[in-house]
């Protein structure tokens, strides 16, 4: 069951992480207006969504690289949040606020998952 949640979070992480450069821009709406720099933000997330997803396909986390997951997911907490005071589309798709709500713990629900692979 651990393997297949791993592949799971890997193609999840994955997804996620080429729709940063294939729609950078539903991406850009969401960082915070507070923080500098939205396109190297958005990018730089990109790649590490990537590259988690890379570790998770070829081996179980150790406890190192968990922290770095669960760090990572905390990184982009502000972003739902954000996403959800403002009611900010999810790209083109218009979300029910409620749900982008859901997101919110939705992190916490991942890093409760990512200590259990």
């Amino acid at each position: 069951m651990k393997t297949i949640m791993r592949y799971i979070l890997a193609a999840v992480f994955g997804i996620a992480g080429v729709a940063h450069f294939t729609r950078t821009e539903g991406f850009t709406n969401i960082v915070p207006h507070y923080l500098p720099f939205k396109d190297f933000i958005v990018k730089a997330s990109g790649v590490a969504e990537l590259i988690i997803s890379f570790f998770l396909l070829i081996k179980r986390p150790g406890n190192f690289f968990k922290k770095i997951i669960n760090s990572f997911l905390m990184l982009v907490l502000p972003a739902n949040i954000y996403m959800a005071q403002k009611s900010l589309p999810l790209g083109s798709i218009d979300v029910p606020k409620p749900l982008l709500w859901a997101r919110v713990p939705l992190q916490f629900v991942l890093i409760k998952i990512v200590n259990k692979l």
